[in-house]
């Protein structure tokens, strides 16, 4: 894969509650993903770009909320993908030292 797919795949992390409890007690950690990438792609990404081994790799499709209606009419927002990637004992991603 090249450099600059590898950087539209993983769009950023995803950084929440359950998530940390979930980076904290598994070494799991969850991120942002292109609709279009796979699973092979995503592991291939998280390993370069942050040198760790991934063991275990899920991804689950994120479907938009229906917000507040603007003059009677309800947005909704759009649909997106994420990844939860365990990884090796050992290994870890540092999100403040990675950029």
């Amino acid at each position: 894969m090249n450099p600059e797919r590898m950087y539209q795949v993983l769009l950023a992390p995803h950084v929440s509650e359950k998530t940390t409890i979930a980076g904290d007690e598994h070494n799991q950690y969850a991120f942002r993903v292109a609709r279009d990438a796979t699973k092979a792609e995503i592991r291939q990404a998280v390993e370069t770009i942050y040198e760790v081994v991934v063991t275990d790799l899920q991804v689950l499709n994120v479907k938009g909320k229906v917000k507040g209606a603007a003059r009677g009419r309800p947005r909704k927002r759009p649909d997106w993908r994420k990844a939860y990637v365990r990884l090796q004992p050992g290994d870890e991603i540092d999100f403040a030292d990675a950029g």
